[in-house]
Order: C-alpha cells, then structure tokens, then sequence
C-alpha cells in the first residue's frame, strides 16, 4: 500500500464511480480498476462493493476511509515542512539565550517572528554565555543570545543586537542612592557583589576592567551568576552591583540603579546573536536576517560590526 494507492482508494470512494475517479486523477480507467484490486488483495478484503451505477464502500472500505484521509494529510504536511525548511520558512531554532535577553528583547521579538514566520518553532533554553557557546559546539543550540564581548569567540559568529552601558545597583537607602548619576570612582569604598569567573568569565572580566578603567580593584563581598541575584543581594544592603541598564527594568523594591558618568569610550555591553561561523540552515539563516532586521528597527538602530575570531575589538 502507498500514497498513490491511498489518493485512488479517497478518489474513487468520494466520486462512487470509477470514471470520474480517472477523471479527477488524470489517468485511465482500467490502470485505476487495476490499482484499487491489488489494495483490495493485499488488505484481504474488498473495499467496494460494485453497482449498476458504480461502486459503493464496503464495511472494510468505510473503516479505512477516514485513517486513509489522515495518512495523506500528513504525508503533505510532512513534505510541506521539508519545502518550508528547504525554503527558511519553517523548522526548527533551538535558541538559548542568557536571562537578560527577556528583559526587554524577547518579549517583542518572539511576537514579531511568529508574526513573519508562523511556520517556525522555538525551543527556549536559559542559560550563561559559556554554555550557550558549548551548546552550540555540541549542536544542542543551533544559535543563541549571548552576552557580548565574549572572552574566546573563536569559531563563533556574534552578531550585536543592541548596545548598552553599566549602571551601578545601590541599596535605595544608602547614601549613593541620593543621586541619579555617579562615577564608578565614588563607590571604589563599597563592597560589591561581581560575577563569577568560573561561570561567567565574559561578564566577570567586563565588571572587573570596568572598575579597573576607575582606577580601583573592586572589593568582592559576594559573588552571584545572575542578574536578579544580584539586585536581590543589593537589595538587602550587602552590597553594590554592576548590571546591564536593561536590568532597571527588573529592579526589585529597594534597589536603585545609577547611570555612570565615567564610562571610557567605547566601553559598552549587549546582546548579541551567536552562531557557528560558516555555513548555516536556511531556517537559522531566515532567523538571523529577521532578528537583525528587528534589532534595526527595535534597538535604537545600533548595530555594530559582527564579531568574529579574525576581528581583534572582540576580545576587549
């Protein structure tokens, strides 16, 4: 039994009538009369009791009628998703993404692509940078959104989505927190709560360098992987903390976050999207191409050069 057969068997049973079952396949009668008797032979029953005026579906034939529709069906949803993915416009993204990403970029994006590609589907997997980049080396990510600068993007293509700055999170009751902006030198007295290296060396390295460019080394009361950790544990006066400014969004009660007026030029951080430098699918390329026309639109239109091993501003 094949699909061929399945699309006569639908044919003649809608049609009751072997003529215009040809007619409706573009073939000849008897090739059709032929066909539907080997179905019958191999089935081991007779799927169509004959007429006067035609045919007429047996018991058999009008239990197979409704699996034989759905068997079609799905053979032509089954070559519709290999055209889309042929085609970029359906498959699957396997994307992980760091905890910050849904701040303020995912809730519009996400939006956006089904609007664009309805056919695509998204598997969300948080997680820090480094295992992202892993993730996508071992091919449980086919692209992520990571953190930019990355300390080692080599054989990696990172794509910047936006471009943003450090604020320091204060305690709202601390002195600090009287004003709207400060110089990261000011709080070179405070304890901070900075990022593991272990975990996040990207992020760790960017904290340190950042107050390092004030002209202090920070002193370390506590460290934590993730943003709202962080906010948390500043909350609770342990300490200050350098976030991304997308974090003010997520500032819990007691936390107050201040824009730094120190910052060396050029010194920023983001978002951007990874991928394995060469070639790529059609669904990742169609991904990319809609996530950088989103970040164009959506992002304040700042968009960078695309980091890559060969390009020496990645490694800062």
């Amino acid at each position: 039994m094949n699909l061929r057969q399945l699309r006569q068997f639908i044919a003649l049973a809608e049609t009751g009538n072997f003529h215009r079952a040809a007619e409706r396949l573009y073939m000849a009668q008897p090739p059709l009369s032929v066909s539907i008797r080997k179905l019958e032979e191999e089935l081991g029953s007779p799927l169509f009791e004959r007429t006067s005026t035609g045919v007429e579906l047996t018991d058999a034939g009008q239990a197979m009628l409704q699996d034989a529709r759905r068997a079609l069906f799905h053979a032509d949803q089954c070559r519709q998703a290999v055209q889309d993915a042929r085609d970029g416009e359906g498959g699957v993204i396997r994307l992980g993404i760091v905890g910050s990403a849904t701040y303020a970029l995912l809730p519009d994006l996400i939006p956006s692509l089904r609007q664009h590609y309805p056919k695509i589907t998204m598997e969300l997997t948080e997680a820090t940078s480094v295992e992202i980049l892993e993730g996508l080396v071992s091919r449980r990510f086919n692209v992520g959104l990571v953190r930019y600068p990355v300390t080692d993007p080599a054989g990696f293509e990172l794509l910047p989505l936006d471009r943003d700055d450090f604020v320091l999170a204060v305690p709202e009751h601390s002195l600090l927190a009287r004003h709207e902006t400060i110089a990261l030198s000011e709080a070179a007295h405070e304890p901070f709560i900075m990022y593991p290296q272990a975990k996040v060396p990207s992020l760790s390295t960017l904290a340190m360098m950042r107050c390092q460019f004030s002209g202090f080394v920070p002193r370390v009361a506590q460290e934590a992987m993730q943003v709202q950790t962080i906010l948390s544990l500043v909350a609770t006066g342990l300490g200050v903390g350098l976030v991304a400014g997308v974090a003010r969004r997520v500032a819990p009660p007691g936390v107050k976050c201040l824009s730094l007026t120190d910052n060396p030029p050029g010194f920023h951080v983001g978002i951007a999207l990874a991928r394995l430098a060469g070639s790529t699918s059609r669904v990742v390329a169609s991904f990319t191409e809609h996530v950088l026309r989103f970040a164009d639109t959506s992002c304040a239109g700042i968009h960078p050069a695309p980091l890559t091993a060969s390009n020496p501003s990645a490694h800062t």
